[in-house]
Order: structure tokens, then sequence, then C-alpha cells
């Protein structure tokens, strides 16, 4: 294995002195599989997915949707065939626990806003610390009874469900998770439940609720739903873009680099980070069939507005990482919506950065990068989030001269398990 993880310290030391060279398919998306598996709980019969992502936060969602009374079925893992059979959800036998999943936890409190019994729902100590007011709010408005710490702003969440009605909604914050919470209760609600987004977020729920046969309607920001049933299916989740991006940037500034990355979801709503890489001047190449090859060059400095953060959320740790080593000033802009995931992510990616050498600073909701920079190796906490703990790897894989660390490697567990094995495939010393 390239790289040194030391387990009784959860510490990883990266490699020095390579480049990263060959084709790599990236685990299936995170965020089209958890749907995935709720849509199939959600499904009269059989469903059969294919290439779910395996981390952490997925395997929660499925767990929960077991607890609700779906059988799942993974002989060969999550990556391999999944076949869900549902029919009739129950109530589950005790508090749903959803780990370090956002993502499952808000999803999951609109489809047990459709259920006619009560569900608790909850999770690790980032969970508890996670803005719930997005979602229980508006499943209020629906009819939906939630209690929860200071007005279930926070989990633990319980949810007594059952006779919704639609409303029409625009989210304060642009947010995909509470999107998709709504349109799944909707599923539910009497009458139509609309969403209107001023700011375009994944589309991942309402292009898959419509390919498995729910009523669904897309007009321009406009997004609703009426009461209606995914049909039992079968899918392929395609590769995941976030984790792409880690190996997209890492060629990117690693010289002699060049990676292929095959079977990409490179929807407009997750190919953001490819624009802004492309601004920047790196040769990187996108293919309509979901097909990314990356390679070695100069950068520089760009301006990301507040309107394109949606679209590369959670990718900002990662091109932080090219904006250190490019030329002039990035800035990212109306990046706030950072503050409340598994870390205070401006906070934390300003600190492992600057221990690294570049120079970064957070102002208001813009987080603000100058380079170029010369990495240096240092010892870097990830504060338990895993893209701040990839990000990291990737700035030491660049970094001049041998060392340095990541604390906190198991939390890439949740959302990137086989991450060393592939850095191991494409590492060319």
């Amino acid at each position: 294995m390239i790289g040194v993880y030391d387990a009784a310290g959860d510490t990883f030391h990266p490699p020095a002195g390579g480049r990263l060279e060959g084709a790599l398919a990236v685990p299936g998306d995170k965020s089209i599989s958890h749907r995935a598996l709720l849509m199939a709980a959600l499904a009269d019969g059989t469903s059969h997915i294919f290439g779910l992502s395996d981390g952490e936060d997925v395997a929660s969602s499925a767990a929960a949707i077991e607890a609700l009374g779906a059988e799942v079925h993974a002989p060969l893992g999550l990556r391999g065939e999944v076949t869900v059979n549902a029919g009739a959800l129950r109530p589950a036998a005790s508090a749903i626990h959803v780990g370090n999943s956002g993502t499952s936890i808000r999803l999951l409190a609109g489809l047990a806003a459709g259920q006619p019994f009560t569900t608790t729902l909850t999770g690790d100590a980032s969970i508890l610390r996670r803005p719930m007011n997005r979602v229980s709010r508006p499943l209020r408005q629906m009819g939906a009874r939630i209690a929860g710490p200071y007005d279930a702003d926070s989990a633990p969440l319980e949810i007594r469900g059952g006779s919704l009605e639609g409303i029409v909604y625009s989210p304060p914050v642009a947010s995909a998770q509470v999107k998709g919470a709504l349109l799944l209760a909707g599923l539910f609600a009497s009458g139509e439940t609309v969403v209107i987004e001023s700011t375009p977020t994944r589309p991942h729920t309402e292009e898959m609720l419509a390919a498995f046969g729910a009523d669904v309607r897309v007009e321009a920001d406009r997004v609703s739903v009426r009461a209606s049933a995914p049909a039992p299916f079968e899918f392929v989740v395609p590769g995941d873009p976030s984790s792409a991006a880690f190996w997209a940037v890492a060629a990117a500034v690693i010289p002699g680099s060049d990676v292929l990355l095959p079977g990409l979801y490179l929807g407009p709503a997750r190919n953001g980070f490819i624009r802004v890489l492309q601004r920047m001047g790196a040769r990187i190449e996108a293919t309509s069939d979901g097909l990314l090859r990356c390679r070695y060059g100069d950068l520089r400095g760009v301006t990301v507005p507040a309107a394109e953060i949606p679209s590369l959320i959670d990718e900002i740790p990662i091109l932080a990482v090219a904006a250190a080593l490019g030329e002039g000033t990035t800035a990212f802009e109306g990046a706030g919506e950072l503050r409340h995931k598994e870390s205070d992510r401006l906070s934390t990616l300003r600190a492992a950065l600057a221990t690294l050498g570049a120079d970064v600073e957070v102002t208001g909701d813009t987080l603000e990068v100058r380079g170029p920079a010369r990495l240096r190796p240092a010892s870097v906490s990830s504060a338990g989030d895993h893209r701040i703990a990839m990000a990291a790897c990737v700035a030491l894989l660049a970094a001049d001269g041998h060392g340095g660390s990541i604390a906190g490697w198991r939390s890439v567990e949740t959302s990137y398990p086989g991450f060393l094995s592939d850095l191991n495939a494409l590492w060319k010393a």
C-alpha cells in the first residue's frame, strides 16, 4: 500500500515524490445512492440497484430502510447488486441512527412524514449539531408533527407522519436535501407539493422519481409532485463526481500526472468543479458519456460567485488546494453553507491549508486563497471531516519534500472507503 496508515493513531502518512497515472472507476454517486435506496423502499415489489456508494453514509440509509421494513440483500457489498424487497413500511423498533449522514436524516425526514406512524431519527455528534429546521419547518406546514431540541432545529427528531397536504415552498437556503425531503413527503400528500428554487440544486430526486414512474413535473425553477409511488426498478448508479474531483485536482497539480475517470454523473448541477478548473486553466476534458481526463498544467486564480456554489459545494475543499497552487487569488463567495457540514468546513479548511503553508483567509462567507504557495509537509487535523482529510492528502501529495500526516483519517470511511486502494492503483513513484 502506498503511504502508511496508523490505525491505532488514526493517522495517514501520504507518499511523496511521484505522480498519478492511469484509469480509475470511482465509487457510485453518494447522493444518488441514498435516493435509490429510499425510492426502492417506497416501491411495491423488488428493485435491483447496481454500483451503490460503499461508504458508511449510504450504509446508514440501507440500514434505515431495513429498520422500516424493507428487505435489503447485498451479498457482494453495496457496490455489487443490491436487491430491495419492499411493500408497506412499518414502524422501526427503535430510533433510526444515521451515523454521520446529513443526507440520510433529511431525506428520511421527508419519507417518515408520509408514514402513518411515529419515527425517531438521530445520529452522531456531528448530526446533533446540524440544522434541521430547514426540513422540519416545511414538513410541519404539510401537516407532520415533529418534535426535537430547539423546536426541532436539532436531532433527534420525532416525526409523527400521515395526513399531509401539499404546499408551495421556496427554500430560503439552496438545498437538494430539503427539496428531496419535500418531494418524498409529497408522494403521500393530498394535492400538489411544489418546490420553487431561486438557485438550482442537484436534480437527482426529481430525475429519479420521474424515471421510476412517480407523478413529477419540472418547469424551469419549479418542481412539483402529486401522490404516487415509484414502481420497482433496475438502476445503475453512475460514478460520483465529488469523489472524482480529488483525482482531477491531484492530476492537475502533481507534475507528470494523467488520469482518466470514466462513467461519471456530470449533469449541470454536479459539474461545477469542472467549469471552475477549466477557468483556472486546468488541462481537463469531459465527454458527454461521463469520461473525464485530467492532466498536469499551470493554474491561475479565479472568482467563484455565490450562484455557482450549490453546484460545487462538496468540492470546495479540494478546489481550494488547486487554488493554493495556482497563480493569483481565488475567491469562493457565498460559501457560508460550509459551516454546517461534518465540521465548520470554512474554519477547518482554512486551518488545514494554513498549516501546509497556504495563504488563506475567511471573511464572512467568502473563502479567499492566494497562490502560488509552496506547500510544506506538516501534520494536519481533518476535524473528523472526510472531505478535509482527502483534500489534505492531495495537498501533501503535491507538497515539497517528504513527511506530513492527516489525523482523523477514518472519517474517509463515510464516503470513500476505497480511497487509499485507488491511490495505490494510480500512484507511480
